[in-house]
């Protein structure tokens, strides 16, 4: 691989896959909406061509994707925006994937799988998905299976690390870094995955770069699982942080939705916080040997750490 296209460059996922193909000398166009967060982000990368395009306009896709190896499509658009956009999204990068002949790399969460079996979910298991945003990311996989680009699916619980900003994780961090009393969603008692980003996209770096990778999907576990009062346990030893976290329930989010539309999207996904999706790595490690993990403690505090650098 010598050149690739990070859709989403801006975000969490998408920075880190920036920063882990430049460790490996990839040339690399970082995509996205906004010119200053790219600016700020990697303005001073000589390896790095910022490209403030539009993900809706085929003509922004296309442009951006000539003469790359391989598209990494970690962007993402509001939840209230999923079922009327999602899907042009996926067929605009397709599009522009099989025009240019380049490979596809997709981020992918862990809705379509539904509820969990009791047991580390494997590519295997079935997808069955109960909620309206899992049966379009079930839809978006089928669309990108049947359009005969080169592409694989990266299935990663939720994400916390650095310039992370919309995940749960960061929801509860900001205010412990800001010394703010702090809230937790969902209960703190039960053990969930969270996958440091920067582990992640090493992962899905090391798949784009084997072709028996393709044409599959993949699931990429965290460090393991851990529960809140461990995580805010953890925290407290980094920081210092001696103020109360308080548990955000599914009532008190069901109540915000009546002021928020994304709030009432949220509500939807409140399972996961009750009936955690854990994934099983065992194909990956198959195929290239041990899953990236970085534990907790250092996770947290690098997270941490690049937070307060970048206040």
């Amino acid at each position: 691989m010598k050149k690739a296209l990070v859709l989403g460059a801006s975000g969490g996922m998408g920075y880190c896959i920036v920063k882990e193909l430049l460790s490996r000398g990839v040339e690399v166009t970082a995509f996205a909406r906004t010119k200053d967060k790219l600016e700020k982000l990697f303005g001073d990368e000589p390896n790095v061509t910022i490209f403030t395009g539009d993900i809706f306009q085929g003509s922004d896709l296309e442009k951006a994707a000539k003469d790359v190896d391989v598209i990494f499509q970690s962007a993402n658009i509001p939840y209230p925006e999923w079922e009327e956009k999602l899907v042009l999204l996926m067929e605009n990068i397709l599009t522009a994937a099989i025009r240019e002949g380049a490979k596809l790399a997709v981020v992918d969460n862990i809705y379509a799988y539904g509820r969990s079996k009791g047991v580390n979910m494997k590519e295997t298991a079935p997808k069955e998905p109960h909620t309206k945003k899992g049966k379009i990311r079930l839809q978006i996989e089928n669309i990108i299976k049947e359009s005969g680009a080169r592409a694989l699916i990266a299935h990663f619980p939720d994400f916390y690390g650095p310039n992370a900003e919309n995940t749960i994780l960061h929801y509860t961090l900001k205010s412990i870094v800001a010394n703010k009393k702090a809230g937790f969603v969902g209960d703190q008692t039960i053990a969930r995955e969270y996958i440091y980003t920067p582990d992640g996209a090493k992962a899905i770096v090391n798949l784009a770069y084997e072709e028996k990778a393709y044409g599959q999907n993949w699931n990429i576990p965290a460090y393991g699982v851990i529960t809140g009062q461990e995580l805010i346990g953890t925290i407290r030893e980094i920081t210092g942080y001696q103020k109360g976290v308080s548990t955000i329930s599914k009532n008190m989010i069901r109540f915000l939705g009546f002021f928020n539309g994304n709030m009432r999207e949220v509500v939807e996904m409140f399972y996961l916080n009750e009936e955690p999706v854990v994934l099983d790595g065992g194909k990956y490690e198959e195929l290239l040997g041990a899953v990236p993990r970085t534990p907790f403690r250092e996770g947290l505090r690098q997270t941490i750490q690049y937070m307060k650098e970048n206040a």
